[in-house]
């Protein structure tokens, strides 16, 4: 070898490259893989740092072609995927100058000259020079897919993705049998989108034609999920290819689909289903959900039971429905403590829209659920069917980003693009993306780049828009096409063939649609009735010696275990005795008492294992091992699990798996908390869509119970209201139970009471209390919860003993309660009674009758609230009020006016409007100033008490 300059050999990164070496010397794992191959295939032998010194060594061209096709071989990998030819319709890829080796300023030639091993991986051992492994990995990562991995951290996972790739164990050509197989799939798929599109001309519908292929895909996805012995499979998906996906993925019958379509002829009758004024609400057939089993096919015993989730036109909100509904299935709630989770019960599957996913915030929030402890699902599988086009918008205004996919890089997600039109390469996508689920655990993404054949309805006219892209696709063939003329090709079917297959499929179609065996399909849901008529509220007592043993054995801790001695002596001071129970030790004991009787429980919320107000401690922690320790998942006398998570800083995504939860759960009590109850605002559409209205539209019985921080304090507008009257709105042909109560016994009646009414289920909205929690007068005693049971309205026990000397009525609901009560006018107001209304919704008519009719000499009712006259509970109440009453007995608001804010800045004003109130509510007064003084004074008494 000569003898060279170090300044000709290394060039003018000589320190640089020195340094490296000297480290890659001492341990050669301290270096990256491209430097470690680098020095492994040249090292000089003696290297002088003085800058006059020579080297013997290889010619510095030979470093350079060396560095040059290493940094090359390595973008191809991590950037190839740009040059990848993914659109169907033929646009150029974007294409990266770092793939082509001249970037480097080395030649196709330099390259033949270098041998394969600095490529690396199982490419290395096919190939004999750079040049071949440089052709073969283009190949690989610049044809019809793009493997997107580079921003995936793990270096396991890396060198897994790396190498399943390039050893092309989930690729290749399908055999005659495969190929013919997925011909006729293609065939059905493609015949079925075309006989509804002539058949039923006008009608709405959203076919999945330009992306055909996402039905093999799934099917490939179950098949492999039914050879692993996973048993069951939870599908969510917007409208687009849903009835394509009811009929071949799931095994709706054509009879019912078809049937779905069919206009009542001229003269006929609706049905009772379509008859105005009836509770069952119903929804369009592209938002219906179903559970079938997917056969693989001539395998009766390979099948996978696939529940598709119901969902509105909200896109991406069934989400986290559908991971809360597949970790309900994961879950095993029947033994003490923690549930058991198996993640291989259930597979969950998303299909994702191009514009939706990086446009909807809920993708991002379920995403980020993944890999938390109280929400993982094992990895979820997700497939954007990716058209290019959002509704009329195109791509350049739908997201900031290269690709659709690409809010999934942010979470570490490994990403394929695949172009649809290449059936092979998408079946292979999807064998990968399983492999890696079931080996790591993580959710895995495809892009499926495909188009869409249509509008965004079949109605629409496309061209208006988008009329270069429609010119193409005009005359661009079906996938279904293109794999036919492939199989020709190849000899795998003859001339002819393919079209055959058409007229069969479309024959049969044709016979069952003038036949239909089955006649009008009846609408179709899942669970329960529609419309249940609530029964009676059953009895929720436990005896007393019982909960002194839960108690008992709640305070019971693990030997050596360390609690926080300031909370520990809060528990045994506060909890030690049974004689004044507040609010969460109440809750503590109804949890206890439903797991001992064998009702799994799931809590979470924003910092709900400690309680937003520092009230719950569900969870202690060792001060000297920050160890965790949950009394609940340890009490000696439970019969099923217990969970309890603290959520990320999310509504609409956590509030959506805990209904989905709840779905999938029947006989848990499944309890979601908002940090505030206003907080809840930002899952408004999971409330619509899913919350109130799931059991009218899809018969999908939910349980939740949604527990929401409400009542002024003089906080501001953000920190007060849970938006009671929203919930009141939405509250119809009892869907709901909306729920603001004033004692702990309450709290705990009403929980139990959700738990037991399990043939009964619907969410429950509970207005949740702040500064009552630790309030006296919202304390009880342990005969309050031994006997009993919720009720809806609370009398006034103290006015019913002067019953006939009553002339006024004060009707209220929740915190207010406590202020009314406590003013000093209240004892000046002896011809006044105060009674609560616990349960808002159902409306409780009998009860309140009662109570009304118990005071024969009433003049006057007034509702008092602490909400402004359009909120709270006022609009709903008045005209029920109005109904119960008889006689033109007048129905008088006491209150704030009508506001756009829920509740003021100011604490002093505060305390001056709610002292006012008070003052009309038993006065008719307006003197503020005194008024609050009185409850100044009211509050100092009960609270030395506290």
């Amino acid at each position: 070898m000569s003898e060279i300059s170090e300044r000709e050999f290394y060039g003018p990164n000589l320190g640089y490259v020195l340094e490296l070496y000297e480290r890659f010397k001492e341990d050669p794992d301290s270096v990256d893989e491209q430097t470690r191959r680098l020095f492994e295939h040249w090292r000089p032998r003696e290297v002088s740092l003085d800058g006059q010194g020579t080297v013997a060594a290889a010619p510095a061209a030979d470093v350079e072609k060396i560095v040059g096709a290493t940094k090359f071989i390595r973008h191809i990998r991590d950037f190839g995927h740009m040059a990848a030819h993914l659109d169907p319709l033929g646009s150029e890829p974007p294409g990266d100058p770092t793939l082509d080796p001249a970037f480097y300023r080395i030649s196709e030639e330099d390259l033949a000259e270098l041998p394969s091993s600095i490529v690396d991986g199982p490419v290395a051992g096919r190939t004999s020079t750079a040049k071949e492994a440089a052709d073969e990995l283009r190949r690989l990562y610049c044809s019809t897919t793009g493997y997107d991995f580079g921003h995936v951290h793990d270096p396991e996972e890396r060198f897994w993705l790396r190498e399943a790739v390039e050893s092309e164990r989930f690729g290749g050509k399908l055999d005659a049998g495969e190929a013919k197989r997925l011909l006729k799939r293609l065939t059905r798929v493609d015949t079925f989108e075309k006989f509804l599109h002539r058949t039923f001309l006008g009608q709405k519908r959203f076919s999945v034609e330009g992306n055909d292929m996402v039905v093999p895909m799934l099917d490939r996805l179950l098949e492999l999920a039914a050879d692993s012995g996973i048993p069951g499979a939870v599908l969510g998906m917007a409208h687009r290819g849903r009835l394509n996906v009811l009929a071949h993925v799931l095994g709706k019958p054509y009879e019912k689909i078809f049937a779905e379509f069919q206009q009542p002829e001229k003269g006929e009758q609706p049905s009772v289903a379509e008859s105005p004024g009836e509770g069952w609400v119903g929804d369009v057939k592209y938002h219906l959900g179903i559970r079938g089993y997917h056969l693989e096919e001539g395998e009766e015993d390979s099948r996978v039971e696939v529940t598709l989730a119901p969902n509105p036109s909200h896109l991406e909100h069934v989400n986290p429905v559908v991971e809360g509904m597949a970790r309900a299935a994961q879950e095993d709630r029947g033994k003490p403590g923690a549930p058991e989770q198996d993640v291989d019960a259930s597979l969950p599957i998303l299909l994702h829209g191009d514009a939706a996913f990086p446009g909807e915030g809920v993708a991002a929030e379920t995403l980020n659920l993944s890999r938390l402890r109280g929400y993982a699902t094992g990895g979820t599988i997700h497939i954007i069917t990716n058209n290019q086009l959002g509704f009329t918008t195109e791509k350049e205004d739908a997201y900031s980003t290269t690709y659709a996919s690409d809010l999934a890089k942010g979470f570490e997600i490994p990403v394929v693009h695949v172009n649809a039109d290449d059936p092979e390469a998408c079946l292979a996508a999807v064998s990968m993306a399983y492999a890696y689920r079931q080996r790591f655990h993580k959710d895995f993404l495809i892009d499926l780049v495909g188009y869409r054949r249509y509008g965004h309805n079949e109605g629409d006219e496309p061209s208006y828009t988008q009329p270069l892209m429609y010119e193409k696709i005009r005359t661009h063939p079906s996938v279904r096409e293109i794999w036919a003329k492939e199989l020709e090709e190849r000899g795998i079917i003859e001339e002819g063939e393919a079209e055959r297959l058409v007229e069969e499929v479309y024959s049969r179609m044709q016979e069952i649609h003038k036949n239909p065996s089955l006649g009008r399909a009846e609408e179709e849901g899942m669970g329960d009735a529609p419309y249940t008529p609530l029964v009676e509220i059953p009895e929720t007592a436990v005896p007393a010696g019982r909960l002194e043993a839960l108690n008992e054995a709640m305070l019971e801790r693990p030997e050596g275990f360390n609690p926080n001695p300031k909370l520990e002596r809060l528990f045994r001071r506060n909890r030690g005795s049974l004689e004044q129970i507040d609010w969460a030790h109440a809750e503590a004991l109804a949890f206890a008492s439903l797991i001992e009787d064998g009702v799994p429980i799931r809590l979470t919320g924003e910092d709900t294992e400690r309680g937003t107000f520092s009230q719950r401690h569900a969870v202690l922690h060792d001060v000297e091992t920050g160890e965790r320790y949950v009394p609940l998942q340890n009490i000696p006398q439970a019969k099923a699990s217990f969970a309890v998570y603290n959520s990320p800083l999310s509504e609409v995504a956590t509030m959506g798996f805990e209904y989905g939860y709840s779905v999938g759960s029947p006989e848990a009590l499944v309890l979601w908390e908002a940090q505030y109850g206003d907080f809840a605002n930002v899952g408004q559409a999971m409330i619509d869509q899913f919350v109130v209205s799931g059991q009218a539209k899809w018969g999908q019985a939910s349980g939740l119970v949604m527990l929401l921080p409400h009542g002024y304090e003089g906080q501001g507008p953000e920190h007060s209201s849970a938006r009671l009257e929203r919930y009141l709105q939405l509250a119809a042909r009892e869907n709901i139970r909306v729920a603001n109560c004033t004692t702990a016994a309450q709290y705990f009646h009403l929980l139990r009471a959700q738990a037991m009414l399990t043939d009964n289920r619907r969410p429950l909205i509970l207005m949740t209390p702040k500064s009552l929690l630790r309030h006296p007068m919202a304390a009880s005693t342990l005969e309050e919860l031994a006997s009993g049971r919720f009720q809806p309205v609370l009398d006034d026990a103290e006015a019913r003993e002067r019953a006939d000397s009553i002339e006024r009525l004060i009707l209220c609901s929740g915190k207010f309660y406590t202020e009314l009560v406590g003013s000093e006018y209240r004892d000046e107001a002896e011809d006044t009674a105060v009674a609560r209304v616990e349960l808002l919704y159902p409306f409780p008519e009998e009860q309140l009758r009662e109570v009304i009719g118990g005071y024969p000499n009433l003049r006057e009712i007034l509702w008092v609230q602490e909400e402004p006259k359009n909120m709270g509970a006022w609009s709903f109440m008045e005209p029920r009020l109005r109904e119960l009453v008889s006689g033109g007995l007048p129905i008088i608001y006491v209150g704030k006016p009508a506001r756009p804010s829920p509740a003021q800045g100011s604490a002093k004003f505060h305390r001056r409007e709610h002292a006012e109130i008070v003052s009309r509510a038993f006065r008719g007064e307006d003197d503020g100033r005194k008024a609050e003084a009185a409850v100044r004074g009211t509050q100092a008494r009960t609270t030395q008490g506290a």
